[in-house]
């Protein structure tokens, strides 16, 4: 039987800490249902209890004690799984501040291994926690890394479970740092998100609200660990709710995207939540034989953020899995960052997301203005995010003069309330830029800049872009998303959310590029056929000029932990002609030959 928060607060034992909370189930509800991993996202683990937690947490932490670790840093590494949150526990009850980071994968450590060296510096981490076959890896380059040699690393695996007896409480206050969540570096140097144990539970209090947990919830996620929606939401949440989580792993997920919606079927789940591309992933991957396993009908919130969203994606994913009793009103799109731990708004349980048709022409001059979706003119369809979570509060201001906006025009998203973190690690400049902001014209503040652009509209929050990556043209703005969307519509060998479009300086003036992956598998393509058909469709449906498309071949567009495409980097590599092409089309004949002679190379 679950044991709520509430009965907990009567009964005088209010828990501040994650490591007051763990304690405080572990006493009451010992023998209750945890978290399960899913082996191969199939195969059941035990289940692990509240008492086994707390107990592989406790001896974790009497041996960070020993080492006299507290505030020390410690870097998870692991492959998604039950141990890493033993892990993250015991960093917790050890005072240790805990950092969540992607597991170096073999074959693939020099594209992962210098973000982490990156990390290790900035945080300046003194341990690792990690698995035996991950240490093998790491030792086979640590003469390149001395930053490793200098680390302890250990293999929780090997933990004395007797430990826990002479585990003491460090009586951690609700205001210390509980872990870093390290930003993605997708546009910068990563940068570590400094997180409280209050920030988590606050948060979470506000996430069982805003999102409909109750004490019958069932969850179930294969978002990573060392990604905020995956840790939040995916993992802390059902340990603050004290309801059942089963766990996949990413690879898991993205080898059979049918086994995420087998696992809802079979558990009953009610809340899970992924990313737009996973939801057109499943629309794609997943055969028609395959509906009579599949009833979603106990899906109450399907929580689609950490990207853009498509509506259009939205649309095809109720179409396709309605017969499995998936509805519109099961959807759940939501907007959030790590600066303010997870979520800043998300669509109400029960409720119909919210999209708005808009004036395309004017919305690209930041102006919001409603279109009717059979007229001529272009327009603009974008889904709401949802109601703003709780009491957080959200200002539309204008990034360059500091101002607040009209109701009718675009600006960036700033968010105010305790869910917002106590800055980035060991940088006062950045911290004091981006957390500490004051609207000029009326002097509130202090607020989070989000670096989204965004607007309200009757109660819901959209979100039209980011403002490093918007392309301005001659005056007028055009959001990456929108572009790469209408590209990769046009043909089923253009790889969905595998594109990136991005401006350049040419001559002195910002130019349009799109670089867009084909299908590996794909036979018989007329590249330069479908090179004219994108430049026409930009053409008509932007009313842009394009300076230059690439057709590129699968892996080239780069993408962050959380599936974001970092456009910076794949602008790099336009620039330095080292994108591995199929074909490529640009006004620029000398261009091409640059290209040309570098894939000769």
């Amino acid at each position: 039987m679950t044991q709520s928060l509430e009965n907990i607060k009567e009964s005088n034992q209010t828990p501040s800490t994650l490591v007051e909370l763990l304690r405080t189930r572990a006493s009451l509800t010992p023998d209750n249902h945890a978290y399960t991993f899913l082996t191969d996202g199939r195969k059941e683990s035990a289940p692990l209890t509240y008492s086994q937690l707390d107990t592989q947490a406790r001896s974790i932490a009497a041996l960070l004690q020993q080492k006299n670790a507290k505030g020390e840093r410690a870097l998870l590494l692991y492959p998604q799984s039950l141990e890493v949150i033993a892990a993250f526990c015991g960093c917790l009850y050890a005072g240790v501040i805990a950092i969540p980071v992607p597991p170096p994968e073999s074959g693939r450590l020099k594209r992962t291994l210098p973000r982490l060296r990156s990390i290790v510096k900035d945080a300046q981490a003194t341990l690792a926690l990690t698995t035996a076959s991950i240490f093998e890896l790491i030792k086979n380059v640590e003469d390149e890394f001395p930053e490793f040699q200098e680390m302890q690393w250990i293999d929780t695996a090997t933990v004395d479970p007797n430990l826990a007896e002479k585990w003491v409480d460090p009586q951690v206050d609700k205001d210390i740092l509980a872990y870093l969540q390290y930003t993605s570096g997708s546009t910068s140097t990563p940068k570590g998100v400094m997180l409280s144990h209050f920030n988590l539970m606050h948060h979470a209090s506000y996430l069982k609200r805003a999102c409909g947990y109750d004490e019958n919830s069932i969850t179930t996620t294969w978002m990573p660990y060392f990604h905020d929606y995956g840790l939040v939401e995916g993992i802390m949440v059902p340990l603050y709710n004290g309801t059942p989580c089963y766990l996949m792993s990413p690879f898991a997920f993205v080898k059979r995207p049918i086994q995420w919606l087998k696992n809802i079927t079979k558990y009953r789940v009610t809340h899970s939540q992924a990313p737009n591309f996973a939801y057109d992933l499943c629309v794609r991957r997943v055969k028609k034989k395959d509906f009579a396993d599949l009833d979603l009908s106990s899906w109450q919130g399907a929580g689609n953020a950490a990207e853009p969203i498509n509506p259009k994606v939205m649309a095809d994913f109720v179409e396709t899995f309605s017969p499995c009793g998936f509805s519109w009103e099961q959807f759940a799109p939501a907007y959030g960052l790590a600066e303010y731990t997870l979520l800043v708004s998300s669509k109400p349980k029960g409720k119909k997301p919210v999209i708005a048709t808009l004036d395309a022409a004017a919305l690209e001059k930041d102006t919001i203005m409603d279109a009717n979706p059979d007229s001529d003119d272009l327009v603009r369809v974008i889904a709401g995010c949802g109601k703003l979570v709780c009491e957080t509060q959200v200002a539309i201001v204008d990034p360059d003069n500091l101002t607040l906006c009209p109701p009718d025009k675009v600006g960036e998203v700033w968010v105010r309330d305790p869910s917002m973190a106590q800055g980035y690690w060991q940088r006062p400049d950045v911290t004091k830029e981006t957390f500490q902001a004051y609207i000029k014209d009326t002097g509130e503040g202090p607020f989070l800049r989000t670096g989204d652009l965004g607007f309200m509209k009757d109660g819901d929050l959209f979100i039209t872009g980011r403002i490093k990556d918007l392309i301005i043209l001659r005056g007028t703005n055009h959001y990456p998303q929108d572009i790469e969307w209408t590209v990769q519509s046009m043909n089923p060998a253009l790889r969905n959310d595998y594109g990136a479009a991005f401006s350049i300086i040419d001559d002195g003036e910002e130019r349009l590029v799109v670089v867009q992956e084909v299908e590996r598998r794909t036979e018989n393509l007329d590249s330069q056929t479908l090179l004219a058909d994108i430049r026409q469709e930009i053409a008509e449906q932007h009313e842009i000029q394009v300076y230059s498309i690439v057709l590129a071949k699968s892996g080239t567009i780069l993408k962050t932990a959380s599936g974001k495409i970092q456009r910076r980097a794949c602008r790099s590599k336009f620039l330095e002609r080292a994108i591995n092409t199929i074909d490529l089309w640009c006004e620029n004949p000398q261009l091409v030959e640059k290209f040309a002679e570098n894939q000769n190379k």
